[in-house]
């Protein structure tokens, strides 16, 4: 029996499928199982320029393999393009947005699966979130990575572009060098190509088993990535069939894994938020600390941009997610019994995969030569985050800094400051009121931090904040930082000059302020007025949770 069968089956259904006749099903249609497209296509950003062509392919193919296919339309917040805006307070309200879209089309159409086609930063867990509450089956196709752009020899990326903002107001560059960057950072269709929070999200899916194999760090101009949207939708029309189920492969060991790889890779914070996310709607207990336990024993080894040398179709190139998923499984620290959509067991799908990476190659390295010793992500607690906060740590020599606060009530603020060069080497940068609640919405803090950066200041400042940091970010950062001003928490008594500590490695976010101190601050503060009361921006202030929990809107 399938779930389609209550539009479809009875003479009471007349009318029902009077009106899909008229989309095209025919007499011997109205057995085939509903699979919905959920396309992520838009002109707004190039990570999602080119998913009308995937998902088109994704429709032709689940057809074939005997579905009736029904294409609907998600929306996408660009954040390369929103980013120091307000408009990119819409963020990571769009992940909620998104998810609310998915569930919302295949539950009012009755479908027997999903499969969803997106790009950027918050199409994934979006998508992700969707599958998990409405657990039919389910894939996701990734849009693919951009190629990177060339300069003078190197590589470009988005990010180049906003380091160099920093490094002309540096003088390291003009403003021709400036312009020469801007116009070749982002060649063609894709997501931002470094190990930012597009590519992190897109292998934790692919880990965890509701994408193919190879398919999140495939180029998204490549005729192998309209090939995988096909396969795809074979493979959704045969989970449809068999009944598996995104519950089924999203358990605890799955998002270990998860983890895993994204140490592994030296992947976003944001995947942090996600994952939390993810896994409070899959009812699966995860918590920060689990982040901190696994970084423990996962080293990086893959030497990827921001803060490394090479890009995302670099790292498919030298075997992808399942390269790093082998050599993980290998050293046991992978659970290779988890499942995939196709139906098998990672360690089944990594049988023919090489058990060292290839010797022709230095993106990934064995595990006995790893960039860190230990994951980039490192979970930071004290009288600052009593909920916990995430440090991203790669790319900086000594990840310990005691030094006077430099408070800012927002991000344009914050940026203003640095580009006028009032921001100094052994300084802690704090940024508040940019949380969930008090933003809203969280806002990337990917503008300052490359300004830093592009100054030369990237591991001799701290930036400490209750916002996040992009999948681009790297140096001395600490983000996700909880309880948040807006809801009372310590970082909202932080005053200029105070003595602050960022020690990583002893997994410390401390103000160097008595407790008695800290009372009286406590006492004479009063919740500041919501800086939205209407539209979707003051809704969800007035439902999201705590970044420690995921920043989730569906709370019970």
């Amino acid at each position: 029996m399938l779930r389609s069968d209550a539009v479809t089956k009875g003479i009471q259904r007349s009318p029902n499928r009077a009106m899909l006749r008229a989309v095209g099903f025919g007499d011997g249609d109205f057995g085939k199982p509903i699979v919905g497209i959920a396309n992520g296509y838009s002109t707004i950003t190039p990570c999602n320029v080119g998913l009308n062509d995937l998902a088109l392919r994704a429709e032709e193919a689940a057809r074939q393999a005997g579905g009736m296919p029904q294409m609907f339309g998600t929306i996408t917040v660009s954040d390369g393009i929103s980013m120091g805006t307000e408009g990119m307070k819409y963020s990571l309200v769009s992940r909620e947005v998104i998810a609310d879209a998915i569930e919302t089309a295949c539950n009012g159409q009755s479908m027997d699966g999903v499969l969803a086609v997106g790009g950027c930063d918050k199409n994934m867990p979006g998508a992700m979130l969707a599958m998990a509450r409405m657990n039919i089956p389910a894939v996701f196709v990734y849009g693919g990575t951009i190629k990177p752009g060339k300069l003078g020899g190197c590589d470009l990326t988005v990010v180049s572009a906003f380091e160099a903002v920093g490094q002309l107001t540096s003088g390291t560059i003009d403003e021709e060098q400036l312009t020469a960057v801007e116009k070749n950072a982002c060649p063609g269709a894709g997501s931002c190509g470094g190990m930012f929070t597009a590519n992190t999200m897109s292998a934790a899916i692919e880990t965890m088993g509701l994408s193919l194999p190879y398919s999140s760090t495939m180029a998204a101009e490549d005729q192998e990535k309209a090939e995988s949207a096909a396969r795809s939708a074979e493979v959704l029309v045969e989970a449809v069939k068999a009944n598996i189920r995104p519950l089924d492969l999203l358990t605890k060991e799955a998002f270990e894994n998860a983890i895993s790889v994204i140490m592994a890779v030296g992947g976003s914070t944001n995947a942090v938020l996600h994952l939390l996310a993810i896994a409070r709607t899959a009812g699966v207990e995860l918590n920060i600390d689990d982040f901190e336990r696994i970084r423990q024993r996962v080293p990086v080894i893959c030497d990827l941009k921001p803060s490394g040398r090479y890009v995302t179709v670099d790292l498919h190139n030298a075997g992808g997610i399942p390269q790093v998923m082998k050599l993980l499984l290998d050293a046991g620290l992978l659970h290779g019994e988890c499942r995939t959509v196709e139906g098998k067991t990672l360690k089944d799908l990594l049988a023919d995969v090489p058990s060292a990476p290839a010797s022709n190659q230095d993106v990934i390295r064995p595990l006995s030569n790893p960039l860190y010793a230990k994951g980039h992500l490192a979970i930071l607690k004290g009288n600052l985050a009593s909920e916990g906060s995430v440090a991203k740590i790669s790319g900086v020599k000594t990840p310990v800094l005691t030094g006077p606060a430099r408070v800012f009530e927002s991000e344009e603020d914050c940026l203003a400051a640095i580009l006028d060069k009032q921001i100094h080497a052994g300084d802690v940068v704090v940024v508040r009121y940019e949380g969930p609640v008090g933003g809203p919405g969280m806002r990337e803090m990917l503008a300052p931090t490359a300004a830093i950066v592009g100054q030369g200041l990237g591991d001799k400042v701290a930036l400490i904040t209750d916002g996040r940091f992009s999948g681009g970010t790297y140096g001395l950062v600490v983000g996700h930082v909880a309880p948040e001003a807006a809801v009372g928490g310590t970082i909202g008594l932080v005053q200029e000059g105070d003595s602050i500590t960022v020690d990583a490695n002893q997994l410390l976010l401390q103000l160097n302020v008595e407790d008695a101190e800290l009372e009286r601050r406590r006492a004479s503060w009063s919740q500041p007025e919501p800086r939205y009361r209407t539209g979707i921006l003051g809704k969800y202030s007035r439902l999201v949770s705590s970044s420690s929990k995921g920043a989730v809107t569906d709370q019970p």
